[in-house]
């Protein structure tokens, strides 16, 4: 069986920085990619706001950039899915693709959130060309442009007035003949002249050409149907915390994140630590993802030094 001192699961922004900080500690990180090498960012076309990239940089090139990062300093980076985990006791026992076994010191997770999609085929077609499952990341280029954003929640009312803020206008798609989203939520919302609400619809299709999103026919619930013409499409029905193999061995919130000691990536599980998105629910930004990197690997580091 194979014996490591870190093992870091996930490659996104969060993996990767934890594996620059480990491997520059010393630790020999080895980092599993999992299920999408460099993470949900290697969907995102254009990213504008990761500082030190003044021109910006597509997802993948930037995500390229850390992985070789990661591999300067020593880290060992492997494809492969971690397929079963015991964190009962020390070392922690892995396996990967349901074969390699792995004896871990010390392990940090860097599983991600999935965002939520309606399962449309004309939605998954367009992602990345108009379809987006974050504002605050891709809103920017749609600019004094008409959008739409599904959702009826917080988060959705959130997106749709910081778009408003942006965006010429802002379509509401709600399935529900009510919002979920708190009342201070929904004045903002219905106090926004720009936001237009559309109650009891649901997306039929996004409608697109070669260059992207160019609209969206909705269908409402007593059969109506009406075309939008819009550049943007928001997803904002939630995320999934990618935390199934590890579900029953870790501390989790209401909504499925792994619970952290706050203002550090400490798990229920001494030895286990958590970065990115797996465990924010709130701001899902590559550049806190990378900063939770971070705090994992030097939290991981003074760990270990404390055991021995």
């Amino acid at each position: 069986m194979e014996k490591v001192k870190v093992l870091i699961i996930g490659s996104g922004p969060a993996g990767f920085t934890a594996a620059i900080y480990t491997s520059r500690a010393n630790l020999q990180p080895v980092l599993y990619e999992g299920i999408e090498p460099g993470g949900q960012l290697t969907t995102t076309t254009e990213i504008e706001n990761f500082p030190g990239y003044p021109e910006g940089i597509t997802g993948t090139a930037m995500m390229e950039d850390l992985r070789k990062q990661a591999l300067r300093f020593g880290a060992d980076v492997r494809r492969g899915i971690i397929t079963d985990i015991d964190l009962s006791e020390r070392p922690f026992k892995v396996t990967v693709d349901h074969e390699h076994q792995i004896e871990a010191e010390a392990v940090i997770v860097c599983t991600g959130a999935s965002a939520k999609y309606l399962g449309l085929e004309s939605e998954a077609k367009y992602r990345g060309m108009g379809v987006s499952a974050c504002a605050t990341c891709d809103g920017f280029f749609y600019r004094k442009q008409d959008v739409a954003v599904v959702g009826g929640g917080d988060t959705a009312c959130e997106e749709a007035t910081y778009l408003a803020s942006i965006c010429k206008k802002v379509y509401l798609i709600v399935r529900k003949n009510y919002l979920r989203a708190s009342k201070a939520m929904q004045e903002r919302v219905f106090n926004t002249p720009n936001i237009e609400v559309l109650f009891e619809h649901n997306t039929a299709e996004v409608l697109g050409d070669e260059d992207g999103v160019t609209g969206v026919r909705v269908v409402s619930t007593s059969g109506q149907e009406r075309t939008l013409d819009i550049m943007g499409f928001f997803l904002a029905i939630g995320h999934h915390p990618n935390v199934e193999v590890l579900k029953g061995q870790l501390e989790l919130d209401e909504q499925g994140y792994i619970k952290v000691v706050p203002g550090t990536s400490k798990t229920s599980v001494e030895g286990v630590f958590a970065a990115g998105d797996v465990k924010d629910p709130h701001y899902r930004q590559a550049i806190t993802a990378a900063g939770s990197g971070c705090i994992a690997a030097l939290d991981c580091e003074r760990w270990l030094l404390a055991q021995n």
